[in-house]
């Protein structure tokens, strides 16, 4: 495997993601690289969809110049797949991921689906429209790194799935101010007219008091996803399952705090501290290996059914 590939793909995730960066420690070296090289590839997308490096710098939101950025990584995406040698080093990784793990070429091309979401100003009515987009930016990443840790049972995929929705609905939460400033907004419509909040009208500082309160509804609504996530544990390896339980236990931590800071959620963007990451590290080994001997209960039918 060429180092160099590896390297890169270690720098971004240790640069786009610290919490993610901490929980993929916990991998076995063989699920590690393939997980952070899968890393490496959503990150590069994401950046060329909004023209910065690693999360950072100003969104480029020209629509045109998205449409053709998407083209073209749809393009690699589908050369990747044909075993065309891949010059870009987020795309040699994720060729090296995909052929490693035998990843399904619909998964890659659905999170790029949701990418032009993003490229083409989706409008969200309601909160099934959110949780496509929530599907198609993150529950296909869960699906696709649950096969890296081995997995392929679909009850397995539907537990992976549910905690990329339940990272992404905190993502919103969190977000909503910062997104809305560069005119995404997550939020379904039919939330922000009973809020009494105007679509443009996101990020105003006398609305911040009702966009807690849709905020804390995001956080809660994120819940029963985490709760049906962290029934998957069991199916996993156990230094996976570890590396997992530990992810979970510090994102779902930030929308606790989101819903503790009320109004005051934006003043300042929430993260977790070394000792908070520490305290779910522990906590993640205890309940990995709870998981060995959970019993686990059906998923429940309210809940999102991602597309088979």
């Amino acid at each position: 495997m060429n180092d160099q590939v590896i390297d890169h793909s270690t720098q971004a995730i240790n640069v786009g993601s610290k919490s993610f960066a901490a929980a993929a420690k916990l991998f076995d070296e063989r699920t590690r690289q393939s997980a952070v090289m899968l890393y490496a590839w959503c990150r590069h997308c994401d950046d060329v969809i909004d023209g910065q490096t690693l999360g950072h710098g100003q969104v480029d939101g020209d629509r045109s110049t998205g449409e053709a950025r998407l083209a073209e990584l749809v393009d690699l995406t589908e050369r990747a797949y044909a075993g065309e040698p891949m010059q870009d080093p987020a795309f040699a990784a994720f060729q090296q991921v995909i052929q490693r793990h035998q990843i399904p070429k619909a998964y890659p091309l659905e999170h790029l689906a949701g990418f032009r979401m993003d490229v083409q100003g989706y409008h969200y009515q309601t909160f099934d429209d959110t949780l496509l987009y929530c599907y198609r930016v993150a529950g296909v990443v869960g699906l696709m790194m649950a096969r890296v840790m081995g997995a392929e049972a679909e009850a397995t995929l539907d537990r992976a799935c549910d905690l990329g929705l339940a990272f992404q609905l905190t993502n919103i939460a969190r977000d909503i101010v910062e997104d809305a400033a560069i005119g995404r907004v997550y939020l379904p419509a039919d939330w922000l007219v009973e809020a009494g909040i105007p679509a443009d009208g996101v990020g105003l500082l006398h609305k911040r008091p009702a966009l807690a309160l849709l905020s804390a509804r995001l956080v809660d609504l994120a819940e029963p996803y985490y709760l049906s996530a962290s029934q998957g544990l069991r199916d996993l390896p156990l230094r996976s399952a570890w590396s997992i339980a530990t992810a979970h236990g510090i994102y779902r931590q930030i929308g606790v705090e989101m819903k503790a800071r009320g109004a005051a959620a934006w003043d300042s963007r929430i993260s977790t501290s070394k000792a908070q990451k520490l305290q779910f590290l522990l906590g993640g080994a205890v309940l990995a290996l709870a998981s060995r001997r959970m019993q686990v209960r059906p998923r429940p039918d309210s809940l999102w059914k991602r597309p088979r």
